[in-house]
């Protein structure tokens, strides 16, 4: 059952509330399990070129990370617990894994590889800035005044991130040009640039935004942009990255009930599309228009279809339930 997470909406302006206000019928419509295409989406080149530098195929990648799933019971006990936690099937988690190491990175061959890697970026300095500028002075310019009143992690965050991409992406603001590429991109990974990390590949962004409801959920301390060691801790530490992802695929199940009138959560293919690709609440907003559409056209709906990354998720559900 999809449930609305008011705890963290509680403190959000009606302004920013209206955005998550359900716009569907308010009769939910249940996304079966498997995938709507057929054959598997084209995969992106980006992935494909990397995957090929590391001399690697996408099978083997898969075999990887659903070896490091069968064989560590102690992984997937923590993967159980947080689904618990979260109210999600484990296989939503599961799924962003596997998908993740499969198109994006390989997975290291023991669980105790990605503590180690976790304790070699707790070095101090880490920064969160673009070009001299750090994110806790741009933020505070004039453009960002209507995001002041929000306190809530997600809602402030996602509403800097609006502001980024209408006020300063690919533009020219006061003499200086600003690069076309998302603010988690260009402010948020100070090590390499577009690259996310750790067992759940998180940019530190979404961290950011779920800092609230994991600290609610988890009890995990929250988060802030001013100190980038306890960021990266978070997204590098298994114990605690596994917690976000659960909050994000929690999220995404959540705004696509509540916005669009599906029910995602028998589905882990839709759910890893979405935490690939991102933005689950504008994409719920945008599909609830679309079948708004639709629907006075006496059409019937458009149901969330899974992209490469989920369509393999939904694949190899027959290996992956086999883990629990």
């Amino acid at each position: 059952m999809v449930r609305r997470h008011l705890t963290i909406l509680g403190s959000i302006s009606l302004g920013f509330v209206l955005l998550f206000a359900p716009v569907a019928n308010s009769k939910m419509l249940t996304v079966p399990e498997g995938n709507r295409n057929v054959e598997q989406p084209r995969i992106p080149g980006a992935s494909v070129k990397r995957t090929k530098q590391t001399k690697s195929t996408f099978d083997r990648k898969y075999e990887k990370i659903l070896d490091l799933l069968q064989r560590d019971r102690k992984l997937r006990n923590k993967i159980s617990r947080v689904a618990d936690i979260y109210e999600i099937d484990p296989l939503h988690i599961v799924g962003a894994l596997v998908g993740e190491h499969t198109y994006n990175v390989d997975a290291y061959d023991h669980l105790q590889s990605y503590y180690i890697k976790a304790l070699s970026y707790a070095t101090g300095g880490i920064r969160f800035k673009y070009d001299g500028q750090d994110i806790g002075e741009f933020v505070q310019r004039s453009e960002f005044e209507k995001c002041k009143e929000l306190t809530a992690s997600f809602a402030l965050w996602s509403c800097r991130e609006t502001v980024w991409e209408n006020n300063f992406r690919s533009k020219r603001v006061d003499g200086h040009k600003y690069p076309n590429d998302r603010f988690s991109a260009v402010f948020f990974q100070p090590f390499y640039a577009g690259q996310t990390f750790g067992l759940g590949q998180l940019n530190p962004l979404t961290a950011l935004k779920h800092t609230d409801f994991v600290n609610e959920k988890s009890g995990y301390k929250k988060l802030s942009h001013q100190n980038g060691e306890d960021v990266y801790e978070a997204i590098m530490n298994p114990d605690i990255t596994l917690a976000y992802v659960a909050a994000a695929l929690r999220h995404s199940i959540d705004v696509y009930g509540n916005i669009a009138g599906f029910d995602i959560s028998d589905n882990p293919g839709i759910t890893a599309t979405l935490y690939n690709v991102g933005n689950p609440d504008l994409r719920a907003r945008k599909l609830a228009s679309t079948n708004k559409k639709r629907r006075a056209r006496g059409q019937k709906p458009k149901y969330p279809e899974e992209n490469y990354y989920g369509w393999l998720v939904n694949d190899k559900l027959e290996d992956l339930r086999k883990l629990f």
